[in-house]
């Protein structure tokens, strides 16, 4: 017979939180709303990764004053009624990922990195029911600092000062999950990828020294073919899984090489950015004769400003006005099964 302290050990049921972490959104399209989202998400050391001072000069003395209420007039055109396209697909993930694990002790969270629902406050809400063990699920399928970095070291600082730390997960990226992959090609396999003459796989970009900085070898990211493989040393890099995000996508959909391009979009400031840039890209093709193109956006998981104005609009129009004719952007990951099938089977490898 076992001792009683191991029988009780062996019975005890282990109460599970799946944390989703999305990067967030203002409150509303008011000015006043949209400066507090900039303000917090720009003066974010991992965003702009600058000294703190310049960093706050220029976020607060310049960025956030003359972008702001650029923005709201933006996000208003965003807004549906049912808000935020990012924070209502985000939390119909947490409602219809919580149906898989009914009377499985496993309870879903959402967080956003910047605004609402903070990391703190929905912390401090599980700190309170007594989690035995925390997986960590962000909504951005490659890593960055400024994405996935960020939302990492906050919940840690947060966690930090617990007296009880229970077990903690966290899943890093998964670029090149192949239930994630096929939900991405299914979201553009209605639109006959095939009637198209070119595909383009559109990213968000980052800083140059932001891809720098994951190298140990004092090599700067030119020189880890990023753009053609992943391996040992770039299977962190940003630029890398972006192309292998892209090169499985065209995989599965049967698009041949010479037919797709991968390009990066929503660059800020005069430093360089990973290359090529999307809206100089897009009017390129168009100039060539490219008059049909459809457009993936596999960085992000749920629509937002970048995918269905920076891309839906603004680039439409680009492409228009220098010779396409038809121009479609294939929709975000939202709240599609095979989306919700892509979490279920990352997290339950933890369960």
């Amino acid at each position: 017979m076992l001792p009683l302290n191991v029988h009780y050990i062996c019975s005890m049921k282990e109460k599970t939180v799946i944390l989703l972490v999305n990067l967030g959104t203002p409150d509303s399209p008011s000015v006043s709303d949209v400066r507090k989202y900039l303000s917090e998400f720009l003066n974010d050391p991992r965003v702009i990764d600058i000294a703190w001072l310049p960093r706050k000069l220029l976020v607060n003395g310049i960025i956030v004053p003359f972008r702001s209420p650029k923005s709201a007039k933006i996000y208003k055109q965003l807004w549906t009624s049912n808000g935020s396209p990012l924070l209502y697909y985000s939390l119909r993930v947490k409602e219809l990922l919580q149906q898989r694990f009914l009377n499985q002790n496993v309870k879903v969270e959402l967080a956003m990195r910047y605004q609402h629902p903070s990391i703190s406050s929905v912390l401090k809400k599980m700190k309170k029911e007594g989690y035995t063990k925390v997986i960590v699920f962000p909504m951005f399928p490659q890593y960055a600092s400024s994405t996935t970095g960020t939302a990492f070291q906050k919940i840690m600082e947060e966690m930090g000062k617990w007296w009880v730390i229970p077990s903690l997960h966290f899943v890093a990226q998964y670029y090149n999950n192949e239930t994630f992959v096929k939900a991405f090609a299914e979201q553009g396999k209605k639109y006959l990828p095939e009637k198209f003459e070119h595909i383009l796989f559109s990213f968000h970009g980052l800083p140059i020294r932001h891809l720098n900085k994951n190298y140990e070898d004092g090599k700067p990211c030119s020189e880890h073919n990023c753009d053609v493989e992943i391996n040992e040393n770039n299977a962190f890099c940003y630029k890398a899984t972006c192309y292998e995000t892209a090169k499985l996508i065209a995989l599965y959909l049967n698009i041949p090489k010479e037919k797709y391009s991968v390009a990066f979009q929503s660059r800020l400031g005069k430093d360089p950015w990973i290359e090529p840039y999307a809206d100089q890209l897009i009017v390129e093709k168009a100039k060539q004769g490219i008059k049909k193109m459809l457009v993936f956006s596999p960085a992000f998981t749920a629509d937002c400003l970048e995918t269905n104005i920076e891309i839906g609009v603004e680039y439409k129009e680009l492409f228009i006005q220098h010779g396409g004719t038809s121009f479609q952007l294939v929709e975000s990951l939202n709240d599609s099964l095979l989306w919700i099938d892509t979490i279920e089977k990352m997290v339950r490898k933890f369960l």
